[in-house]
């Protein structure tokens, strides 16, 4: 298959890789000296499942590298009022686009741009950094992507998702087709919304929120809100949002650092209106109270556009 990559970081950069090392032909749409560094020596990837390189095509403009079969579509989102204007140009008569970001806004704005029969719904489970231009590092083993249709017929996995399936299997990435794609982004939204806004507000790992009673609380009422925002939607999340997450958190790593609080401490940008703008705004619209959201918000929004020196 034919695939490109726009926002060829972390996160789409790797997965770009282990398609190309499959075989497939492979464009990353990247900019700056991650571009220039995939064209000089190609991309790396450092893991603990092996380090490998790639050569593949890079380009800034996306109308040199012209329509695919599916573009993954993995920038920070706040990068997208410029990045979704590089999708039409890869467009094709049975392209589909991946929507692989934070947040749960992303096939709505993808859809906004190329229609609802062209975007495909989904959320990814990995732990990458880009250590330097063109080198990504893996930490730990997962690779996981749930995805499936997000419009449309929501009764059954379709054809399409399950033969994109198929090959990113193949390309040794862990794959889950969904009925219903808006289910698991939401549910993965659910904890990752506040637990992504009690680190950084803290500027502490996420054992030193589950770990603190006086933290626990206040996070689990959060979790409550989003799954709140979640259901007045009309997404049909999983019932027991607190037993979930209650089990994620006890088995997670106490020094786990959510990529929010790993941007703030580096002075970058951060998604807050991606995560937590998102559930205060729909709490808003939808008659939902969010008020632990809301200070998380308030807390968190002047560090939207990054340079803040974090310490401790």
């Amino acid at each position: 298959m034919r695939f490109a990559v726009v926002g060829a970081g972390a996160v789409g950069g790797y997965y770009g890789a282990k398609l190309a090392r499959a075989g497939h032909d492979v464009a990353v749409v990247a900019r700056g000296a991650h571009l220039d560094a995939i064209r000089a020596r190609g991309l790396s990837i450092r893991s603990p499942l092996g380090d490998f390189a790639v050569q593949l095509t890079a380009e800034s403009d996306p109308a040199r590298v012209g329509p695919v079969d599916v573009v993954l579509f993995a920038v920070k989102t706040y990068d997208n009022d410029t990045a979704l204007r590089l999708l039409p140009p890869l467009m094709g008569p049975t392209t589909v686009v991946l929507p692989l970001q934070n947040g749960v806004e992303s096939a709505e704005q993808v859809a906004a741009v190329v229609g609802e029969p062209r975007t495909l719904g989904g959320t990814t489970y990995i732990a990458t950094a880009l250590s330097e231009p063109g080198v990504i590092v893996q930490t730990g083993t997962y690779r996981r992507i749930v995805f499936g249709e997000c419009f449309g017929d929501l009764s059954r996995v379709s054809p399409r998702v399950e033969a994109l399936a198929r090959v990113l299997a193949a390309a040794d990435i862990q794959v889950e087709t969904a009925v219903d794609a808006r289910v698991p982004t939401w549910e993965k939204f659910i904890y990752l919304a506040p637990l992504g806004g009690f680190a950084a507000a803290a500027r502490r790992p996420a054992g030193a929120i589950w770990g603190d009673p006086f933290a626990r609380e206040p996070f689990l009422l959060g979790v409550l809100e989003v799954d709140r925002v979640a259901r007045a939607s009309g997404v049909p999340v999983s019932a027991d949002p607190i037993a979930r997450v209650t089990t994620y958190m006890n088995a997670v790593s106490p020094d786990m650092r959510p990529s929010m609080l790993i941007d703030l401490a580096a002075g970058k940008r951060i998604e807050v209106e991606a995560l937590q703008g998102v559930v205060v705004r729909r709490g808003h619209a939808l008659s939902v109270p969010t008020p632990v959201m809301a200070t998380l918000y308030a807390v968190l929004k002047p560090h939207a556009n990054g340079h803040v020196e974090v310490t401790g």
